[in-house]
Order: structure tokens, then C-alpha cells, then sequence
């Protein structure tokens, strides 16, 4: 993440939907609150050696706030592709965190923007749940903090372990390597850059009890069909790839999230323990879905069974080893040539964090997540479960794909959930 950030900001952003007037002042407090308690502040960066320290003290608490009565839900989704292209400053001591929200009157809708690499999303929906019910007065002054410390071996302690999957993970990288030349590549634009554009779709109960349906009947996970309806959604834009010798299949990628592979305690630890995999397949013309997602499932099953999730950090570091040698410009297309993915899934269950937390409280009504795409993939999709319905925020690199381009994926994946029985609203 810090490389990637030296091309263009990674950050993130999550939403949350808070009943009641909008008191400035009053959030203010209880962010500082939060952010002072669970000793999120005070952060130094030390990028050559990839080390980050956390000093604690008084937090600075830079809140935005966008009057939005009008129109807030534009309003929001205007402030989140600008917050997503800012980078934050990270010379000296420095807030890894940018707060914002949106006044519609009875409600207000409150966001944080992270830079990605102190966290990840479970962490920050953590973050935000104690910040909103602090604000509403359900949680006390004493609330629990974050524990806020970083896991000390990292992801060597993956080594010790699980020492026969991490060896089998970074054995089978040729096997990885050999897959990638058989998928097709996205065409990028002549001018290679890294900005996001963001774009938003809803299920609503009905067409999650559909998902829900079909996973049960099918024998296969939610992230199955999420997968599998992207690579239908994405066929269309590639149909020169049948005609192709070799690069004939989509990719596409899922984001995992291994805290439970690491030592005990990373359980509650603030900070990004991720890892990803990725599923191909040609997609020819008339697949239904079900036949998709039963490879799909297949697959998935067989990355978890053996942790070959692991094969993207064993990558990762190899590609740290390559990247002083790229220039600027064959760092951005790196990924896209030697490992090319068109899309990615990111699904976080924040009604499950929030029931399981020790504040309690209960699932939010509304709650949006978006993720900066980065270099290794030009389009996420973060699927966040709710209290009944699902949030998906897309986030795209322009480079890659245009903003009809999005709709006509938007659409397609619509379709596939249609055919499930639920319908999908925007």
C-alpha cells in the first residue's frame, strides 16, 4: 500500500447513516473522544523501512461539513470520489483520518476517510460504530478502545504458523504466473492514470433473500455469487477475447481478510490484515449463472482449503523486489500486464461487527463503503451487509473504464441478480 499511495492516494472510505439533527460540535467531541481513547493519534511514518509508530496525545480532528438538504445523497457521492483523490500528508506527526458529513436535516450521514494502510475495514467499522454511539448518548464516556497496537512479527508469524500452506502458497507461484497468460488484458488508455470515480447500487431485502436463496440451494457462499455475477457483468466489454489464442479468460479478484490465520492478538488489533485471490474463467457466450458459479464455488473452495490466498503476499513481497528498478510509468501498468484483473470484490458483514462488538448497539440502517482501486485491479466493488440489505460502492479507475461503461456493468450485474429472484434497486 505505501507503494502503491506513491502513484496516486489509496485511500478508503466508509459512511454511516445516524438518525437525528446534526450537532457539529457535539461530533466533533466525540470523535476526538474516540480517536484519544483508542490511542489513534500521534502517528509517525517511517516509509523506507515501512514502519509506523503510534505516539498517542490529543487528536486533531479535521471534520468537513456539507450542507445537503437539497440533495444529500449527490451530495455525498460527490464528496466521496473527491475525498478518495486527496492524499494525506504524512511528513512529521500526522492524522491518517479525514471526517466529514452531510446535513440532511433529520438525519445526517457521517464518514471517515482513511488512508488504507493503517486499516482495514472491520476495524474502521469499529471505529465509526463507537463514534455514533457515543453521539447518540448509548455508549459511555469509558467506552473500550481499539487496541490500537500492531501485530509485532506481522506476517512473518504466518511462517511459523502455518509453515506447509505458506510454502505451498509461494511453491505454486509459477502456477499463478502461468494462469495470468491465459487472461485477458483491459485496454487502458493512452494516458495511464490513477484516478477514481465512484459510482453506487443498493439491494434491498428482497433481492438479498434471492442471494440467500440460491447460495443455500446452489451449496455456495454469497462471495461465490458476487464473483461469479461480476465476471457475467464484465463479459460483454471483452468479446475480442474468444477470437484470442490464449488470452481468453476474465479474472477477476476477491480481498480476504486473514486475521484469523495470524497469532491471537490480531483478534482486535487496529490495523490492514489482508490477503486476495483470484478466479478466471472464459465466460463464454449463453453461461447461466449457475453454471458460472458452480466453477466459482469450486475454485474458492480449493483457495481456502489450502491458503493459497496467501500466494498474493508471497507476490507482493517479490514484487517489492522489482519495483526499484520500474520507472514511474511501468509501475502503474505493472499489474495490469503481468497479472491482469478486471474487477474485484470486498465484502464486509457490518451488522455482524456491530452485533459481536463489545459496545453492542444495534446494525446500521445505511452503511457505504468505498475503496480506492490501485494498480492492481481497476474496479472494486465494496459490498457491505447491512441490517437487511446489501450496499455496493464501485470505485473505477478512468483510465480503464468510462463512466457508461460502469452503468452497463452496474446493469449486468442487476440482471444476474434479477435472475435470482430479488430485484435491485438504484
Amino acid at each position: 500500500m505505501l507503494r502503491w499511495r506513491e502513484l496516486h492516494p489509496y485511500n478508503a472510505v466508509h459512511v454511516v447513516r445516524i438518525p437525528g439533527p446534526l450537532d457539529a460540535k457535539r461530533l466533533q467531541d466525540r470523535i476526538r473522544h474516540r480517536l484519544e481513547g483508542s490511542g489513534l493519534t500521534g502517528f509517525v511514518l517511517d516509509s523506507k523501512r515501512g514502519r509506523l509508530r503510534r505516539g498517542g496525545g490529543r487528536a486533531f480532528v479535521d471534520l468537513k461539513i456539507l450542507e445537503g438538504r437539497a440533495d444529500p445523497f449527490s451530495l455525498l457521492w460527490r464528496e466521496i470520489e473527491a475525498q478518495l483523490n486527496t492524499p494525506f500528508a504524512t511528513d512529521g506527526e500526522f492524522s491518517p483520518f479525514r471526517f466529514f458529513a452531510v446535513d440532511a436535516g433529520n438525519s445526517f450521514r457521517f464518514g471517515v476517510v482513511y488512508d488504507h494502510f493503517v486499516g482495514s475495514g472491520d476495524s474502521i467499522a469499529l471505529l465509526l460504530q463507537g463514534i455514533a454511539l457515543l453521539y447518540a448518548g448509548t455508549a459511555t464516556a469509558d467506552l473500550p478502545g481499539l487496541a490500537p497496537r500492531l501485530l509485532p512479527p506481522g506476517y512473518r508469524s504466518l511462517l511459523w504458523r502455518h509453515p506447509w500452506h505458506v510454502l505451498g502458497a509461494v511453491l505454486r507461484l509459477p502456477e499463478s504466473i502461468v494462469a495470468s497468460r491465459r487472461w485477458h488484458r483491459p485496454a487502458f488508455a493512452q494516458e495511464v492514470g490513477g484516478y477514481n470515480a465512484v459510482a453506487h447500487f443498493h439491494l434491498d431485502r428482497r433481492a438479498v433473500a434471492g442471494l440467500r436463496r440460491a447460495g443455500k440451494e446452489w451449496g455456495v457462499t454469497l462471495n461465490d455469487l458476487l464473483l461469479a455475477s461480476l465476471l457475467l457483468a464484465l463479459s460483454p466489454l471483452a468479446p475480442e477475447r474468444s477470437r484470442s489464442q490464449r488470452r481468453r479468460e476474465l479474472a477477476v479478484a476477491s480481498i480476504v481478510n486473514i486475521r484469523h490465520d495470524l497469532p491471537s492478538p490480531a483478534a482486535d488489533a487496529f490495523g490492514p490484515f489482508l490477503a486476495s485471490f483470484q478466479v478466471s474463467h472464459p465466460v463464454p457466450s449463453g453461461t447461466s449463472l449457475r453454471n458460472l458459479v458452480g466453477h466459482v464455488h469450486a475454485e474458492t473452495a480449493r483457495i481456502k482449503r489450502k491458503r493459497l490466498y496467501l500466494r498474493s503476499i508471497a507476490a507482493m513481497g517479490a514484487g517489492r523486489l522489482m519495483w526499484p528498478l520500474l520507472s514511474r510509468e511501468q509501475r502503474a501498468r505493472f499489474f495490469a500486464k503481468n497479472h491482469p484483473v478486471w474487477g474485484g470484490v470486498s465484502t464486509l458483514n457490518v451488522a455482524g461487527i456491530w452485533e459481536h462488538a463489545r459496545e453492542g448497539g444495534d446494525p446500521p440502517c445505511e452503511y457505504l463503503r468505498v475503496i480506492s482501486t490501485g494498480p492492481a485491479c481497476p474496479l472494486v466493488l465494496a459490498v457491505t451487509q447491512g441490517k437487511e440489505e446489501l450496499h455496493v460502492g464501485v470505485s473505477f479507475r478512468t483510465a480503464v473504464f468510462s463512466r457508461d461503461t460502469i452503468d452497463e456493468v452496474k446493469a449486468g450485474f442487476m440482471r444476474c441478480i434479477e435472475e435470482l429472484g430479488g430485484e435491485p434497486e438504484k
